[in-house]
């Protein structure tokens, strides 16, 4: 399974900006779709995930502010962000677990990783 997420850049804090993943090479379908962040100097960190169908847990931090979705006709789950922050700055991956991940949370519950693709967010 390969995923290639896209959608970064830079924004002012406040904005919004939509990332999306595009998988290629399994069932999308099957498959939990998670999304983390990592920003400079820190450990990659939980934002939010979405299973099979459209239930979605989100990291506090991002709650309120942050919505998953995906499209299993395009093999594409989308992380729309507004009201960024400049505490949102950082390189955005999209994970997939073929099951349900033992633990949502836990980066290690994720079976296949994009890229990545950066966020700045300037005040």
């Amino acid at each position: 399974v390969q995923l290639v997420e896209s959608g970064g850049g830079l924004v002012q804090a406040g904005g919004s900006l939509r990332l999306s993943c595009a998988a290629s090479g399994g069932t999308f379908s099957s498959y939990f779709m998670g999304w983390f962040r990592q920003a400079p100097g820190k450990q990659r960190e939980f934002v939010g995930t979405i299973g099979w169908r459209v239930g979605t847990t989100y990291a506090d931090s991002v709650k309120g502010r942050f919505t998953i979705s995906r499209d299993n006709a395009k093999n594409t789950v989308y992380l729309q962000m507004n009201n960024l922050t400049p505490e949102d700055t950082a390189v955005y991956y999209c994970a997939a677990s073929r099951g349900r991940p033992s633990t949502y949370r836990d980066s290690s519950s994720y079976d296949y990783w994009g890229q990545g693709t950066l966020v700045t967010v300037s005040s």
